[in-house]
């Protein structure tokens, strides 16, 4: 089989804000809904397996349906805003969906799911429109639904199955804004109310079941701060009916009797213990899960709980007494977070996972050699919303973006010691702002500027500790980028102040010494209070959560006020000398793009054409022209005046545009890009074209001579959805033809060659070379594509060993990033001898 030409590198996206949306399998995978998809994280290796694209809505809650020999699960199944669970099924290695329940009237909230006889898989999910359905998915991949249970006006908020001890009957507990758990019973085709527990004094967010002998512990955690867990036995052997010893002191037990074909079974139910030890509402409990040893399976005791109060509790009952405590205690401290939504537990027990409010994953492992300390570990993280804009900086070692989650974020490659490949991570969080990100523009290497819903545009400039933490996970020489950046009056970092939008630069001199002082010696009111967060960190490593918020943040070093309406897109030359801005606009008179030159930040000035928002703008490599496409349908290009003593800096002139009657698209055009040799031009559209335009040659012989026409180039190409991104890729093909990237409404993304000389006429000029497959393209709509500036892959370059083929294996790749409404940014390694 031909190697493919589009292969996956990177994905970086995170949990969405919902309390049942983490499954840690069996087989070490950690499955979580991402958007409308269902994400498969590995956690070993540090990167998404696969993306699962199904739900058109949210999806709210996910549950591998685990196996009862502990081995890997071959099932998942997921519930959505879109009211429907699917499940899916591992079939040659990848996971497709198998069949999918349609029937709930609102968004499922919670689902688990377990193996009944013949391995039919029996699944129960809980929706917002006050019902609980039982399904039962059968060997034709058929769902049929076997019991609906109404609540009235009340919610549950969880609901967990197992099978009764010594039998094969299922039992359903769930539990919700009622504050009880209610426990039914399916036996002979009829779903019985088995009884209701009482005990909580707040909405019960979380119920799970834990299997151990012939016993079954229940653990149910509420908005009452406190965890309970009941134990249910087997009384059919034992004599239920002998006398009451009052001299013995007992916890009360609720009988109840399951009758299954002629036998009849009676069970008790008893309180084993209430966990108090939160400070804030409990979202999830989680059992440790059960191991193989010496051949049986152990269930070990161990409870997990993760509360609104920033923490995570692992629960065991103590050696000598049973009685159980908190054994280990996780969380986070500082940012303006909210806490943990769930908690997982590693099949191992090694390593425990949280998510939060944010999106954010927590991971922690276990020290090997100290007993009883957990540590922070490395995981995944991404924008929370849609990721709006994206540039790779000059060099190609980075990416920037920024999204409606109100965050600017950069990845890198992290270069591990010890892994054979190399990793992308989240290694700084630039801004954190108030206002929805829109667009940014990188100007040189360490500088960028960016655009939120906001009329004021934000220039950012990398700190002394970012550079040098860069240095370490990229393994590039400290000296060499301090060099490149003007290390001498670099800030140290930056911090937020309490009320404010602008991170304010931290120097060397205002990092608050750490006194050993006895604590509340202040002297003043505001000596409580420190004035900075920023505390620099010597990374080895990729940082958590809790030090991307409050430790990486870029000061604000300038604003650039002039637009009268919130921005919308940037664009910088390559001689990063002039940024040009653009804000949403109905009226002529605020459609005009405004250039700023980046050596003083002023307006250098206003460029009036267009009638509606510019939607994307783009500096020919050259510098040369400035090309900016429109909301009303047409482009306009500017030229860069040659300087004048008089007037050294940049200007620019009206140099070609389309009219009204000369405009080929017939909507808005959404994207536009320049080929590397500066010649030609594209557009494209929501008409579903995408067009070249050229030829670009502009004589430096003055204004007098006429500028060639500019008109299409190629045919138009028709990709059959709406084009809202479009990239010309730097490096050439073998023949000399050009490589763009199409990206779609839809979520796909095409990658096409397109050839100068041909006839247009025929459509002989392009042709398909590929496209994204159904597990790789985005879920919602390409909003950017960028290609890596150079060819090669980021952090494969200085591994190579030495030779000349492999530097010329390695520059036959070439790297694409694309940002998406589904919250994703992906990065895609595209083989150019495979085209």
């Amino acid at each position: 089989m031909a190697a493919p030409v589009i292969e996956t590198c990177h994905v970086a996206c995170c949990a969405n804000r919902t309390p049942n949306v983490v499954s840690w399998g069996r087989g070490g995978i950690i499955a979580f809904g991402t958007c409308t998809s269902v994400a498969l994280y590995d956690p070993q290796g540090r990167g998404v397996v696969a993306v699962l694209n199904g739900h058109t809505g949210r999806v709210n809650t996910v549950q591998w349906v685990h196996r009862e020999d502990c081995a890997p699960e071959r099932h998942l199944v997921s519930g959505g805003s879109d009211n429907r669970l699917i499940v899916w099924e591992a079939q040659n290695g990848k996971f497709v969906q198998l069949v999918e329940c349609k029937g709930h009237t609102g968004p499922v909230c919670a689902v688990d799911a377990i193996y009944v006889e013949d391995s039919r898989i029996l699944v129960a999910s809980s929706a917002s429109d006050s019902t609980v359905r039982l399904w039962l998915c059968n060997e034709d991949n058929e769902a049929e639904c076997l019991h609906t249970l109404s609540f009235g006006s009340s919610f549950m908020m969880d609901v967990s199955l197992a099978l009764l001890p010594g039998s094969r009957v299922p039992i359903l507990a769930c539990g919700g804004d009622d504050s009880q758990v209610h426990m039914y019973v399916q036996s002979n085709g009829e779903l019985h109310k088995a009884m209701s527990l009482q005990g909580h004094e707040d909405w019960i967010r979380g119920v799970a079941w834990a299997s151990l002998g012939g016993e079954l512990l229940l653990a149910s955690c509420s908005q009452d701060c406190l965890i309970r867990v009941w134990r249910l036995c087997d009384k059919s052997g034992t004599d239920a009916h002998v006398e009451d010893d009052h001299a013995v002191i007992k916890m009360k037990e609720d009988v109840f009797e399951v009758k299954e074909r002629d036998a009849s079974s009676v069970f008790a139910v008893s309180l084993e213990t209430v966990l108090a030890g939160h400070e804030n509402w409990v979202y999830g409990v989680h059992w440790q899960p059960p191991l193989y040893k010496g051949g049986e399976l152990q269930q070990p005791l161990g409870l997990l709980s993760a509360s609104m109060d920033k923490t995570m509790i692992f629960w065991a009952p103590e050696e000598g007494s049973g009685v159980w405590v908190e054994q280990v205690r996780v969380g986070e401290v500082g940012g303006n977070t909210l806490g943990f939504y769930g908690c997982q537990m590693s099949p191992d027990g090694s390593m425990i996972v949280a998510h939060a409010f944010h999106g954010a994953l927590h991971l922690w492992c276990k020290e090997k050699d100290k007993e009883g300390r957990w540590r922070p570990g490395v995981v995944i993280s991404g924008h929370f919303n849609a990721v709006q804009d994206l540039s790779w900086d000059p060099d190609g070692e980075f990416i920037l973006s920024v999204g409606s989650d109100q965050t600017t974020r950069l990845f890198t490659p992290w270069r591990n010691q010890d892994a054979k490949q190399v990793t992308w991570h989240e290694i700084s969080r630039p801004q954190i702002h108030g206002y929805d990100m829109q667009c940014l523009a990188m100007v040189g290497r360490f500088q960028f500027v960016s655009g939120a819903d906001e009329k004021v545009l934000r220039v950012f400039q990398a700190p002394r500790n970012f550079v040098e933490n860069f240095a370490n996970i990229s393994g590039t020489s400290r000296e060499k980028l301090l060099a490149s950046s003007d290390s001498a009056n670099l800030p140290e970092g930056a911090s937020t102040p309490a009320l404010g939008l602008s991170n304010k630069a931290v120097f060397q001199g205002d990092l608050a010494p750490k006194t050993n002082e006895k604590e509340g010696q202040f002297n003043s009111a505001s000596d409580q209070y420190q004035e900075s967060y920023f505390q620099p960190l010597i990374m080895t490593e990729p940082p958590p959560e809790d030090h991307l918020l409050q430790n990486t943040l870029w000061p604000e070093v300038q604003k650039l006020y002039g637009h009268g309406f919130e921005m919308f897109c940037l664009a910088s030359d390559s001689a990063r000398a002039v940024v040009a801005s653009a804000c949403k606009a109905s009226k002529a008179e605020h459609a005009a793009v405004l250039l700023w030159s980046t050596a003083t930040w002023r307006q250098l000035q206003t460029l009036p054409c267009h009638t509606l928002t510019v939607t994307q703008m783009a500096f020919s490599p050259d510098a040369q022209l400035l090309l900016a496409v429109s909301r009303d349908r047409t482009w306009s290009l500017w030229r860069r005046n040659l300087p004048t003593p008089e007037r050294p800096e940049p200007r620019f002139s009206l140099y070609a545009h389309t009219g009204k009657d000369t405009a080929v698209h017939s909507r808005i055009i959404w994207s536009c890009d320049w080929s590397p040799d500066s010649k030609y031009f594209v557009t494209s559209s929501r008409d579903k074209k995408v067009i070249v335009w050229g030829p670009c040659i502009l004589e430096d012989s003055g204004d007098s001579v006429l500028p060639t026409e500019i008109k299409p180039c190629s045919s138009i190409l028709d990709v059959g959805d709406s084009a809202t991104a479009v990239a010309f890729c730097p490096v050439l093909c073998s023949d000399n033809s050009y490589l763009l990237a199409v990206g779609l409404e839809g979520g796909s993304i095409l990658l096409y060659r397109w050839s100068a000389g041909q006839e247009p006429a025929g459509g002989h000029d392009w042709s398909s070379c590929g496209e994204t497959d159904i597990s790789q393209s985005h879920a919602l709509t390409v909003k950017r594509l960028r290609w890596r500036p150079r060819p090669g892959r980021v952090g494969h370059e200085n591994n190579t060993p030495d030779g000349q083929t492999a530097v010329e294996e390695e520059n036959s790749w070439v790297q694409l990033a694309s940002a998406s409404a589904d919250h994703s940014v992906k990065i895609f390694n595209i083989n150019k001898r495979a085209l």
